[in-house]
């Protein structure tokens, strides 16, 4: 597969998402290991279902990309601006690492940084949003280490194998991101 380095950090690279990845997205969409935490362990993913997916959503006011890594190019999830709304300037998060190998490595909190970079210093974003279930220890430690704060939460409104838990809601806006100090795009042209 063909990927471009669209924004590159310091082990991984964001690529615009292709719909020639269906059959990683769908082998993806169907290990609870990923869905359980994505809120869609009840669907069944078929190779066709995926690929329309992919080309509905690739016209949508989102930004799409996969994670793959420098070393070795080997795609190993994928990060998004969703329902991105420019009067009001926010979007919504969306991220995964469909590589057992690649969980627990940073290479989520990686992939997180270069999209708030992105969009808050290329699509002029003042905040950026997500939903997270609150049993989700490791991705909540993960965005709280990107900055991200809790900003509310609906109480028993996902269920997930036998049981209903809470949707933290949480948030980063700008001015927090710029407090950091950091630049996590590498290939930045204007400085």
């Amino acid at each position: 597969m063909k990927y471009f380095k669209k924004l590159i950090g310091d082990r991984i690279y964001l690529s615009p998402r292709n719909s020639q990845d269906v059959e990683i997205f769908t082998k993806w969409l169907n290990d609870f290991q990923v869905t359980d935490y994505t809120g869609r362990s009840g669907m069944i993913t078929t190779l066709e279902g995926e690929k329309q997916y992919l080309e509905q959503t690739a016209d949508q006011e989102a930004r799409h990309f996969v994670i793959v890594t420098l070393d070795t190019d080997e795609m190993i999830g994928t990060v998004s601006l969703e329902r991105i709304n420019h009067i009001n300037r926010h979007a919504i998060l969306g991220v995964f690492i469909g590589e057992e190998a690649y969980r627990n490595g940073g290479y989520g909190t990686e992939a997180i940084n270069l999209i708030l970079d992105y969009g808050f210093n290329y699509l002029n974003l003042n905040s950026i949003q997500l939903d997270v279930y609150a049993f989700n220890e490791r991705a909540i430690a993960c965005y709280k280490k990107c900055g991200f704060q809790e900003a509310g939460k609906r109480r028993k409104a996902i269920f997930v194998n036998g049981n209903y838990y809470d949707i933290m809601q949480m948030d980063i806006l700008r001015e927090e991101f710029e407090q950091a100090g950091k630049e996590y795009i590498r290939n930045k042209n204007v400085r």
